[in-house]
């Protein structure tokens, strides 16, 4: 009995190995709602292109925080960390009007970070993982256009 059930966990934990080898890193880290994206860029390069990106589709920019230049004014050291903070109001308004909690994902927030290897990466929040988190289920065809506009505006960094 107990060999059968570790054969049954082994082709269980291979299936879901496969699996996820199969998967592209930002589906893979969907699970947790953080998309990640790898950028061709070093972090100045990567937020004048993402932000060059964000004003040719005309969506509204709210705001550049330099995460890493307010940790030094804290007297702390950050590596890189930049957050930009987005978004297309008519389109956020309707996840708000589907449940008011979803505030707290709105306005779209695109980190712009650089690890400790110094790869640069664009991180933000699966838009299926908010619809979740915050019960949507009516509003499918804008979260569909939300990670398309999010997804074509990371791609103007993507590394190959």
């Amino acid at each position: 009995m107990f060999s059968r059930a570790r054969a049954i966990a082994a082709s269980i934990g291979l299936g879901l190995s496969l699996l996820a080898a199969s998967l592209s890193p930002a589906q893979a880290a969907a699970d947790d709602g953080i998309i990640k994206v790898k950028s061709a860029y070093g972090v100045a390069e990567t937020v004048a292109r993402l932000r060059k990106d964000i004003a040719n589709k005309k969506i509204m920019f709210f705001q550049e925080i330099d995460q890493a230049k307010l940790a030094a004014d804290a007297g702390m050291k950050l590596r890189p960390s930049t957050l930009l903070v987005f978004g297309n109001p008519p389109l956020g308004t309707q996840f708000m009007t589907s449940n008011p909690n979803s505030g707290l994902d709105w306005p779209v927030r695109l980190l712009v970070l650089q690890d400790d290897a110094g790869q640069v990466w664009a991180i933000y929040t699966d838009f299926k993982w908010i619809a979740r988190r915050h019960q949507i289920t009516d509003r499918e065809q804008q979260f569909a256009m939300a990670s398309s506009v999010v997804e074509s505006i990371t791609s103007a960094v993507r590394a190959p």
